[in-house]
């Protein structure tokens, strides 16, 4: 569904985002570069103070220690073609970093934004994944024959030790296990440094001359002012603290509380949730050389597993944390809003009046089994989770991002959707989201796919959403528990 390019926004118009994770800060940094002056973010948390650190009362999905990046996208040629842009970003973003000119406040020339140590699709079975399969065709297609490798495949093994990636083909030891261990390991791969990046983008956007206003009162959106009772273009906003703050153009990049802040999204997004554990590894252990990124890949495991697969995980970091996710069930909190409508809203550590430190016990029951047979050396040596978060998400019907403006608005977008997908792209996501305000481009892939839609009829969706109250995986209905309470699958 088109709608209406935004009238007279000129490059010294008022642009309020609302949102400083990866949308917001990606954004205005491509904003600012194409000419924009007149930009300001506005973030409830106070990231200047906290820079990023969940530990810190950050709460965002893009408040974490690492995330994902990888250029095997199946058959999403456009998606692998913004991975490999991307990438070529964060390495530019380490060599500034390392050249040691104009840093963020309290990051040195020994930090990174990305470190490249490959992207593992892992399958429990003896076959690959059609989407490996389509990801292989799509990376050697692209020319990337020598980043594609199959883990079982002689002559990928010696391009994988050529590379110096061998570590990375059979992190389980499953093979000596009599095991099935075939995957896809993408080496143009890795992980994003979350909190280091974030930061580092924020530093950027300033340097380009963008403001921001966080904290809980100034910082926060109250309400959005429409221009009249239609309630569809809006002049502004009004934060916590009753400040009004008028825009030409309001872009509403909250992570998972988007969809709660704007109805017209029913039905196309639903904030939901991932399961997140953390295993602290001592400095003194061996492992902690063992799960290195010298020697251990960022990995998915049993990704299409239903229920009991969906995980994916990351080396130990220079912190000893080793961090392992799971997003075999995606769970909802739906409340009711003020239009009397249920909808998903996120509950964190952060969040008031409601707070959670515990995920479902069935996500700690597969994470914990994944640990029992894949990493037993962590059981050996007497380590367990010792932390736990539930990561918050918004996902599309068909897995998508929604970035344009809200149906009948010229001054009201969003840009949300991500459905777990986003950060890897915190380089260059800005620059389609601008392309989009402006209207270009918007005929061809990938941003004809991330404008304004509803499930066609007949089409089948790739999440079912917006279930409410009486959806299967609601926390309401969960057994919610914390790290160190027993929870294993034959108990469930």
């Amino acid at each position: 569904m088109a709608n209406n390019r935004a009238s007279g926004l000129a490059k010294t118009s008022p642009i309020l985002i609302i949102g400083a994770g990866v949308f917001g800060l990606s954004t205005a940094i491509h904003a600012a570069r194409r000419g924009y002056t007149n930009i300001t973010v506005f973030d409830r948390q106070s990231y200047e103070q906290s820079n990023y650190d969940f530990d810190k009362g950050c709460d965002a999905a893009s408040a974490d220690i690492n995330k994902i990046v990888r250029t095997a996208y199946g058959d999403e040629i456009d998606h692998q073609e913004m991975c490999t842009e991307a990438i070529k970003e964060w390495r530019e973003w380490d060599q500034e970093i390392a050249s040691g000119k104009d840093l963020p406040p309290g990051m040195t020339t020994e930090d990174r934004v990305f470190v490249n140590n490959g992207s593992l699709s892992l399958s429990a079975t003896q076959r690959l994944d059609m989407y490996e399969v389509d990801s292989i065709e799509g990376m050697r297609a692209a020319g990337l024959r020598k980043s594609a490798l199959v883990t079982t495949d002689e002559k990928d093994q010696t391009e994988a030790s050529k590379q110096g990636f061998a570590y990375a083909l059979d992190p389980f030891r499953r093979e000596e296990k009599g095991l099935p261990y075939i995957g896809l390991l993408d080496t143009t791969g890795g992980y994003a440094v979350a909190d280091n990046a974030c930061r580092l983008a924020l530093h950027k956007a300033k340097r380009l001359g963008v403001r921001f206003v966080f904290g809980e009162r100034r910082g926060t959106l109250k309400e959005l002012v429409y221009r009249d009772e239609s309630r569809t273009d809006v002049t502004g906003i009004i934060t916590e603290d009753g400040s009004v703050h008028s825009s030409s153009l309001v872009l509403l990049a909250c992570g998972g509380w988007t969809p709660a802040l704007v109805p017209q999204l029913d039905g196309i997004t639903e904030a939901t949730a991932g399961s997140v554990a953390l295993v602290k590894i001592p400095p003194t252990s061996r492992l902690r050389e063992r799960y290195s990124e010298k020697n251990f890949p960022t990995f998915q495991f049993r990704m299409y597993g239903g229920s009991n697969g969906g995980l994916y995980g990351f080396a130990c970091d220079n912190r000893g944390l080793l961090k392992i996710g799971y997003r075999g069930t995606r769970y909802t909190n739906p409340l009711v809003q003020q239009d009397g409508k249920e909808r998903s809203v996120p509950i964190t550590r952060w969040t008031l009046p409601h707070r959670t430190d515990k995920i479902a016990a069935h996500a700690l029951a597969v994470i914990n089994q994944f640990i029992d047979e894949e990493m037993p050396d962590i059981r050996a040596e007497g380590l367990g989770i010792t932390r736990t978060r539930l990561c918050w998400y918004t996902d599309t019907f068909d897995d998508h991002y929604i970035i344009d403006y809200v149906p009948g608005s010229t001054s009201l977008m969003v840009a949300t959707g991500c459905s777990g997908h986003a950060f890897k792209f915190l380089p260059n996501i800005g620059k389609h989201v601008v392309d989009i305000w402006e209207r270009s481009g918007t005929d061809q892939l990938p941003k004809s796919r991330w404008l304004w839609r509803r499930l066609r009829e007949g089409q089948k969706p790739d999440n079912i959403i917006m279930q409410g109250s009486a959806g299967p995986n609601t926390l309401s209905k969960a057994n919610m528990v914390l790290a160190g309470q027993e929870a294993t699958l034959a108990k469930l």
